[in-house]
């Protein structure tokens, strides 16, 4: 299967975009490289700002940049956007419900050896609580271009979740993103799995092994967590009467936090959580960092088991 990192489906986009719209405009925290804005620095140096090693005043400039009529996309790696840059982004940004794109690649802990201090497992939980904010996790390359689109179009501020590594490419050029709808992937019915970002490929998986087993497992691709699609969620507890979520950040505020809340307001089944359980990460591979934590695709399928013996 082909593979592609969701930061350089960006970085490409980016630059698809800007020669559409010349409102686009770019700001890197001096690591353009990394986050692949490098591609639209080169082709657009005139409408490219590297703020340094400077988030706060990256979100301040690109706030700025909203008011004067430009669409900014705002780019650094997750953990600075989000958390150095916080205070920024809610009062700068949310709160005057400015027209800014947030782009934060290198999330969760697939950053892998860079270690603890660089992978993101609360971005989702800070960005989700921010009014106004929209929040999209793409499960691959073509998802990620399409978002980027998306949130140009959108109007209002968006975060855009990116990882580092290369993932599967799960959809074809067919494939049409909408900001706040699920998508569905596999029907089942025992149980349904609701995936963001990498995990959805491993959510696939998960679900053709457990196949094996006699099992009929249902995936939903949640890439757009905030505005949640609460008809989607319901539709899959009353269809399997049972959920699993999967995400690559703590349990506590991401995608498995918004979905118990839809379950507990609307329509309550079982639901597991396969994500980091309160703890920070540490250096390591990605693959043996999925498996420390409980990330893999075993581990999706132990909680499938799981939920299926409370309903």
């Amino acid at each position: 299967m082909a593979k592609l990192a969701t930061r350089e489906a960006y970085g490409r986009a980016l630059v698809e975009l800007g020669r559409q719209d010349e409102r686009v405009v770019v700001l890197d925290a001096d690591l353009s490289k990394s986050t692949k804005t490098e591609y639209f620095a080169r082709e657009f140096p005139h409408r490219f700002f590297n703020m340094g090693i400077a988030e706060q005043n990256l979100m301040g400039t690109a706030a700025g940049l909203a008011l004067c009529g430009k669409i900014p996309f705002a780019s650094s790696f997750a953990i600075f956007a989000t958390g150095r840059a916080f205070e920024q982004v809610r009062n700068s940004i949310a709160y005057p419900r400015l027209n800014v794109k947030i782009a934060a690649s290198h999330a969760g802990i697939t950053v892998g050896e860079d270690g603890a201090s660089h992978q993101s497992v609360e971005d989702i939980a800070l960005m989700r609580a921010l009014p106004n904010m929209t929040v999209i996790v793409p499960a691959d390359g073509v998802e990620t271009r399409q978002a980027v689109f998306a949130a140009a179009r959108h109007e209002g501020p968006v975060y855009i979740r990116l990882g580092r590594m290369s993932v599967p490419i799960i959809y074809d050029e067919d494939y049409r993103f909408q900001v706040g709808k699920a998508h569905r992937l596999r029907r089942g019915r025992d149980a349904t799995i609701l995936a963001c970002g990498y995990m959805v490929a491993l959510a696939l998986e998960a679900a053709r092994r457990l196949e094996a087993e006699g099992l009929s497992v249902g995936v939903l691709n949640v890439s757009t967590i905030k505005p949640l699609d609460r008809e989607a969620v319901v539709e899959a507890a009353r269809e399997t009467g049972a959920l699993v979520t999967a995400e690559e950040h703590s349990i506590i505020g991401g995608l498995g936090s918004a979905v118990a809340e839809v379950l507990a307001e609307e329509y309550p089944v079982p639901l597991r959580r396969v994500g980091l359980r309160d703890t920070f990460g540490e250096s390591g591979s990605p693959e043996d960092l999925l498996r420390r934590y409980g990330l893999s695709v075993p581990d999706i399928e132990k909680n499938v088991r799981e939920v299926l013996l409370q309903k």
